[in-house]
């Protein structure tokens, strides 16, 4: 595998700085699908490690969501092999439809790559997302209405998850696939119109850049890196805020002074601490809460998802559960 290619010099260059902040021998799973991103990152990664002594493990996921999903699996880990991958990891992803098929499959995904840190005792997961992926989640986020931070997109670190090519586009890692002789497996789903993704890469991204000009993708991911700092800025705020409260009786006092948008982060963490599930409460939930604070009137309790009841007695909101505990 040559090394003298532009592509896959970027490449590396962006992986040998993760690396770099690792221990001799570290364990690290790369998540390979076998398209471009996460074939590309495979080989920049194997290129990288002997470099610095890291223990590769590449992690395939079977969704079983098409006929051929199990070939395409097992072709994904020959070029694994070919690459110079020794430890290999194939999961079968429990694809349970709630919340459509893409939320889904990301939350089935992300169990197998859970399992396979488990099984090698691994701490970093590399994952192939690159600029591309940053522009169209934002758009996304647009049109679902969404906050701050779904705007501010993904993060090149978030726990054990490392994304190094957040910074470099698609066609990057397309070239650097050739350059190093191997052929990308191309996912049919994202040519799938019935996704809300697809419709965003194939028509609303090329629209946008014949109509405003080119560097659309660039501009979105500059603008997710500014709203991910102002969000993190305002999540460090609200749980400094937090800290010092009763979550479950809370002086109005305490939030009447504190912007909306820090408030609004200080009742979330309360009600998710009330018992809520994580990731249930919306803006709309949020909204009869806020009144309590901000335009109170007499009103009654509110029900949030959980069993979490909000009400405002005597100056405090007080937040209870009314499902049973779990013995």
């Amino acid at each position: 595998m040559s090394v003298k290619n532009p592509a896959l010099l970027e490449l590396r260059q962006a992986v040998r700085i993760r690396f770099e902040k690792l221990e001799s021998h570290s364990k690290v799973c790369v998540g390979v699908s076998g398209g471009a991103d996460s074939l590309a990152l495979a080989i920049a990664a194997k290129l990288e490690s002997d470099n610095f002594k890291i223990d590769l493990i590449g992690v395939i996921v079977d969704h079983g969501l098409q006929e051929e999903s199990a070939a395409t699996a097992e072709t994904t880990r020959e070029k694994l092999e070919k690459i110079g991958f020794t430890d290999i990891f194939l999961g079968k992803a429990n694809v349970v439809l709630t919340d459509g098929l893409e939320a889904s499959a990301r939350r089935a995904r992300y169990k197998v790559f859970e399992q396979s840190m488990e099984t090698y005792g691994a701490k970093t997961f590399l994952l192939g997302h690159t600029k591309n992926d940053q522009a169209e989640g934002v758009l996304l986020g647009l049109a679902r209405g969404s906050g701050t931070k779904s705007l501010s997109g993904m993060q090149e670190v978030s726990g054990p998850y490392i994304r190094p090519f957040l910074t470099i586009d698609r066609s990057t890692t397309e070239e650097a696939c050739s350059e190093a002789g191997f052929e990308f497996w191309s996912d049919p789903h994202n040519i799938k119109s019935e996704f809300s993704r697809v419709r965003v890469r194939e028509n609303i991204l090329p629209l946008i850049e014949r109509e405003i000009g080119p560097g659309i993708i660039d501009a979105l991911s500059r603008s997710a890196k500014i709203l991910r700092e102002d969000a993190t800025a305002l999540d460090e705020w609200a749980d400094a805020v937090f800290s010092k409260l009763n979550p479950a009786d809370i002086e109005i006092s305490a939030l009447i002074d504190l912007p909306i948008a820090v408030r609004s982060r200080v009742l979330r963490r309360a009600i998710y601490a009330a018992g809520a599930p994580v990731g249930s409460i919306s803006a709309s939930h949020l909204e009869p809460i806020e009144a309590f604070v901000s335009d109170w009137r007499g009103q009654g309790h509110t029900s949030l998802p959980g069993g979490v009841k909000v009400g405002r007695i005597s100056g405090r909101l007080s937040l209870s559960n009314s499902q049973p505990t779990q013995p």
